[in-house]
């Protein structure tokens, strides 16, 4: 297959020979067979090698790449450091400690020496024990379509990407590639430990497989090229519907349309909440069950609140679904609240006042009372009233709630409810509710603006005296 590999490097890969790679050098054949075929192709290559002093040859190891890339004149930079005691500290297996501290350290030199990519060895060989290892664990199509010749991976970069030029070639095809271009590379005894669940698919459950279908290996590399196919035509579908169901996006919080996506099937449902999460963490593992519990409660109107992955939580606020970190700051601006530190206002007839988030208060006398009766009778807007003004005093005022407040909805013929119960009715998101402006005349609230007014206040066919209340958006004022 390393037939194809100039054409690989030029497409999938997206390689520019006028710009620096840089090349993870382990010292197997693989990574060899990377450096060689990359120095054959013309492009500039920087070898990178990182010590994970977890055997006592690992120094020697070192050396050996480093001879190897001076005898090739290629640049060399190398790191080490305590694998084991890095996995120690942060609860890690060894394979994964030493994972994150070799891609920490290749993405640190690429962005060092201005690299186009970070260039790694991965052969078809890893790409089936990949598979199998996700198909062990569970996974779904992104986990089944395997390895791709160039992604990104955010956890250490969000803008150089890693490329994988041998993922069609064999293990044995790069061992043979090394002993005809005299490349000396040296065999890790640790490839054949059980400890690692890479080393017991490689030495144990494929060789099985094999007794079963000599050919196992070459069915599931044909399996995942496949599925990669069939998961591009997934990606334009989630692309598309999460355009449309997206509202904002921020560093600690998605909001999305809970309407839109209501109307997805539950398939898509999952796919467009696994983004979020991986948008908000990326690199974030979302299993099947976090993806079976977000769906469920999408379902679920009743539901308010329900745990993620990650520490993240996924909660509805009227037509908006969030996903969130733990402290995200979430935007009030599609609320009117009252001024931070302000907890009451007087307002004048006519006059203005100016809330939080750019909202606006307004007030106006209306010299027509049968065309504000036909105005208020036509009117959709929750965030404008027309109110009887014989009842009204002269000073009235917007203000927070206070403990104990009642209020007299329109249409409740005269009977009080608690402001609290009035807000959990009508699904006021808990965290508006504390500054949200009330209309108050006195004591009384005449009008909870975005709701009702109150009853004793409503404007009437017969009213003499007409008084107009506003909140204007934001994007409404002049």
């Amino acid at each position: 297959m390393l037939e194809n590999i100039e054409s690989i490097l030029r497409d999938p890969c997206k390689l520019d020979k006028s710009r620096p790679i840089i090349a993870g050098v382990s010292g197997g054949p693989d990574s060899f067979c990377l450096m060689e075929v990359l120095r054959q192709a013309g492009y500039q290559i920087i070898v990178a090698h990182f010590n994970h002093k977890l055997r006592e040859a690992a120094d020697l190891e070192s050396h050996a790449v480093e001879q190897a890339a001076a005898r090739l004149m290629i640049p060399f930079v190398v790191e080490s450091a305590e694998v084991s005691i890095y996995a120690e500290t942060n609860s890690l297996s060894v394979e994964e400690a030493a994972r994150n501290l070799r891609y920490r350290f290749l993405f640190a030199q690429a962005h060092r020496l201005n690299a186009q990519a970070v260039a790694v060895g991965h052969t078809a060989d890893d790409q089936v024990e990949t598979v199998l290892m996700h198909l062990i664990r569970g996974t779904g199509l992104a986990g089944l379509k395997g390895m791709s010749y160039r992604t990104v991976l955010p956890t250490f970069d969000a803008d150089i990407p890693i490329v994988r030029p041998l993922l069609d070639t064999w293990r044995e095809e790069t061992i043979a590639y090394c002993a005809a271009h005299g490349l000396k590379p040296h065999y890790d005894p640790s490839n054949d430990s059980i400890d690692f669940l890479r080393n017991r698919l490689r030495n144990i459950l494929i060789p099985t497989l094999e007794t079963y279908n000599p050919r196992f290996r070459e069915a599931i590399w044909r399996t995942v090229q496949s599925l990669q196919a069939d998961h591009a035509v997934l990606k334009e579908v989630i692309d598309e519907n999460w355009d449309k169901c997206l509202i904002l996006r921020d560093k600690d919080y998605v909001k999305l349309d809970l309407a839109c996506l209501s109307n997805y099937s539950v398939g898509l449902q999952r796919h467009i909440v696994r983004r979020a999460v991986e948008s908000l963490m990326p690199g974030q593992e979302t299993v099947f069950s976090v993806l079976e519990r977000a769906s469920d409660f999408i379902r679920d109107a009743a539901r308010v609140r329900v745990n993620l992955a990650g520490g993240l939580t996924l909660f509805r606020e009227g037509e908006a679904l969030y996903v969130a970190t733990p402290n995200a700051g979430l935007p009030f601006d599609h609320w009117p609240q009252m001024p931070a530190q302000i907890d009451r206002m007087g307002v004048s007839v006519p006059g203005r006042v100016e809330l939080s988030g750019g909202w606006s208060f307004s007030a106006e006398k209306w010299r027509l009372p049968a065309l504000a009766w036909e105005q208020a009778s036509r009117n959709e807007d929750l965030f404008e009233v027309w109110l009887d003004a014989e009842g009204l005093p002269d000073s009235l005022e917007l203000r927070v709630r206070r403990e104990g407040d009642l209020f007299e909805p329109l249409g409740m013929q005269g009977h009080l409810q608690k402001l609290s119960d009035f807000f959990i009715n009508e699904k006021l998101p808990p965290r508006a509710r504390g500054r949200w402006p009330l209309l108050c005349a006195g004591e009384k609230i005449i009008w909870v603006p975005g709701f009702r007014p109150a009853e004793s206040f409503k404007l009437q066919q017969s009213s003499r005296r007409v008084v107009y209340f506003s909140l204007l958006r934001p994007h409404e004022l002049n």
